[in-house]
């Protein structure tokens, strides 16, 4: 059963949290298994240039943003921690310039643990950045060497050991499911990082997305079952040492959880900014989604003009109900019931036989105020969300939205 065609949906009576995301596309060297728009840096990083261009797409971008705060700002990439802090200053400077960044606003840096990105932590911290995610994948040299990672465990200790003396809420990035991986090897890589006390810890499937070297030359990787038997000890293991499971890959202490990324997975609105950067920008009546030029020459070229914004489209009423749902429930307490209308201008009745349906199914739980996945809603959260599609065809290319 499928959601009815939704054709109208009524105005938002409030604005959702705005948050900023910054891409920094090039890295040293592009991975294997990345699928994310970067690109390999054969010259000369121009930060100036680029940082130039990302301050005109700002300003371009200030009538649809105009007078609303920012709650969080995320710099991902690529490898963001290939800018210098400079660089990353005058950015926090020119969003604290146009818009009204809250006094408690989480600034987040993505960094790799290579040596000379790692000196940089405390120069980032005194910049404004108040949240680090490092990179790690994983602590076993022979399966960084495999994913094509540029730095090896002894960087990644190092790394980890400056972010604890400039940072009090820091990120270890995992991935399991690697070549050649077995159970207690992925354990292995959690009880390290377990080790440190990070605040967060992000524990990734590899996946062999297409238009990746991994798609092409596919690698040997566990199988379903062994992948799955993986996941559930991560998850047991992480929350034995009181790390709390809040989305698929997201494991926080109390308090810690990601700002920016709950306000993704909540439907928030989000500025993107820089080359490939998307966005969701939502007005009382219509919700816009947006992606700049991909390439960062030419994006250098065409920031801070309309030529820059490579794709925007209205989001129909009838796309509503899934790409909601498509955020909301991938955290594991789902969301508040009221909080569906609230975003989407759509009533939550509309949905009532979906639903129903996929409670009976075992896939979600909800009562009067929440509707959350359960356990087994989150293993096959897919199924469960292909429910909320709309029944009819995908807009065509070109189409106007409705």
């Amino acid at each position: 059963m499928k959601v009815p065609l939704l054709t109208r949906r009524a105005p938002l009576k409030a604005l959702p949290p705005l948050a900023l995301y910054v891409h920094l596309p090039w890295c040293v060297r592009k991975c294997p298994y990345c699928d994310f728009n970067s690109h390999e840096l054969r010259a000369a990083l121009d930060e100036e240039a680029y940082v130039a261009a990302l301050i005109a797409d700002l300003d371009y971008a200030l009538p649809q943003v105009w007078g609303r705060s920012v709650y969080s700002i995320f710099f991902g990439g690529g490898t963001p921690s290939l800018f210098s802090a400079g660089s990353i200053d005058r950015l926090i400077a020119a969003v604290r310039a146009r818009l009204r960044l809250v006094p408690d606003a989480e600034i987040t840096l993505e960094a790799n643990p290579g040596t000379a990105e790692a000196q940089r932590f405390a120069a980032y911290r005194a910049a404004g950045v108040n949240r680090l995610s490092i990179g790690v994948q994983s602590f076993d040299d022979v399966k960084l060497h495999a994913l094509g990672r540029i730095h090896d465990s002894r960087q990644a200790y190092a790394a980890i050991e400056m972010a604890q003396g400039e940072f009090d809420d820091f990120n270890i990035d995992l991935m399991y499911a690697l070549p050649g991986q077995s159970i207690a090897a992925a354990l292995a890589d959690v009880e390290t990082a377990i080790g440190f006390a990070p605040t967060h810890v992000s524990a990734y499937h590899l996946t062999l997305e297409p238009n990746t070297r991994f798609h092409r030359f596919p690698p040997s990787v566990p199988d379903e079952d062994t992948a799955a038997r993986m996941q559930e000890a991560i998850e047991a293991r992480l929350a034995e040492a009181g790390y709390d499971n809040y989305e698929i890959s997201a494991f926080a202490r109390p308090a810690r959880r990601c700002a920016h990324n709950l306000n993704y997975w909540r439907f928030g609105d989000y500025l993107g900014l820089g080359a490939g950067a998307h966005g969701k920008l939502s007005f009382p009546d219509r919700i816009v989604r947006e992606m700049r030029s991909k390439h960062p020459r030419q994006y250098l070229s065409q920031a801070g003009t309309p030529a820059a914004i490579q794709e925007s489209h209205e989001v129909r009423a009838r796309d509503l109900p899934f790409e909601f749902m498509m955020n909301a429930l991938r955290l594991t307490e789902g969301f508040e019931s009221a909080l569906f209308e609230e975003r989407t201008g759509l009533s939550l009745a509309s949905l009532l036989p979906v639903l129903d349906r996929a409670e009976s199914q075992g896939l979600i739980a909800r009562d009067h105020v929440r509707v959350r996945p359960t356990l087994h809603g989150r293993r096959f959260l897919n199924e469960l969300l292909q429910r909320f599609l709309p029944d009819a065809p995908a807009r065509a290319a070109g189409e106007p939205p409705s």
